[in-house]
């Protein structure tokens, strides 16, 4: 399936009202163009901190679900986040994280989590639960649970190399999106 694919279907599977926070690239534009909300934080330029801000974020909010959609490139940059996530053992934290074995956004250069499977290092880490999906099928039938157990959980969702052709950028200045985003989570 491809990542586009992907992408609309955990944020059909999501309530408009959850916190998200959306790692930069091709993730945040393809689901800017699927299913924008103002719940939707979109990181633009910040690789590897959607996990961090997931975090803390679910550490303030631990009323709200919290979800955090990644790549694994953004994922292998900052590993660090996952031992902070377990530690902190957020039950409200739910992580996606959209596996094509490359940095998709900057021309396809490989990434290595097809030699370091990133949901068993976030179970070494702690996190309560782990899944993997490798197809639509399996990404459907897992979705039915995934969000419906407490976390903190991650969700590696397997995906084909290559992005969405045409896919426009996020629109709003990064200052328009904290503005919205902040109503949302405050309200």
């Amino acid at each position: 399936m491809t990542r586009a694919e992907a992408v609309a279907r955990v944020a059909d599977a999501m309530p408009p009202d959850w916190l998200t926070i959306v790692c930069n690239g091709m993730i945040g534009r393809e689901l800017y163009t699927h299913a924008d909300a103002p719940s939707r934080f979109y990181m633009i330029g910040s690789m590897g901190l959607a996990s961090s801000i997931g975090l803390g974020l679910a550490i303030v909010q631990p009323a709200r679900t919290i979800v955090v959609l990644d790549g694994d490139g953004n994922v292998l940059m900052n590993m660090g986040a996952l031992g902070s996530v377990a530690a902190a053992s957020p039950a409200n934290f739910f992580h996606v994280v959209f596996d094509n074995h490359a940095h998709g956004s900057t021309g396809d250069q490989c990434t290595i989590s097809d030699r370091v499977p990133i949901e068993k290092v976030a179970a070494a880490a702690g996190y309560r639960r782990t899944m993997r999906a490798h197809s639509a099928g399996e990404l459907d039938h897992t979705l039915t649970k995934f969000f419906r157990e407490t976390g903190p959980a991650m969700l590696l969702v397997e995906v084909e190399r290559g992005n969405k052709p045409g896919i426009g950028r996020v629109e709003p200045s990064p200052a328009e999106l904290t503005a919205r985003f902040r109503l949302s989570a405050i309200g």
